[in-house]
């Protein structure tokens, strides 16, 4: 299944894959998203959902279940 993702605040658009890996997704789409520790401890690479909530884009995926995704990235002035 594929799945439209949106990367703000550059209103970036993206098909995916359900199970893709979100930091391969960004890449593609040219988005950055900064990563630290690759096991998703340190947070560096933390990004907001559309539907509330955050996730470490190292060690998370494309979900299953809807068709559309909206990844916020936001700036943490301590990376």
């Amino acid at each position: 299944m594929t799945v439209s993702i949106r990367f703000l605040p550059d209103d970036i658009i993206v098909k995916a894959e359900v199970g893709e890996p979100i930091l391969q997704v960004a890449e593609r789409a040219g988005v950055f998203i900064p990563t630290g520790c690759l096991m998703g401890s340190c947070h560096a690479c933390e990004v907001e959902l559309d539907k509330g909530g955050t996730i470490c884009a190292c060690i998370s995926s494309v979900p299953p279940g809807s068709e559309q995704l909206t990844i916020n990235l936001y700036s943490d002035p301590t990376w």
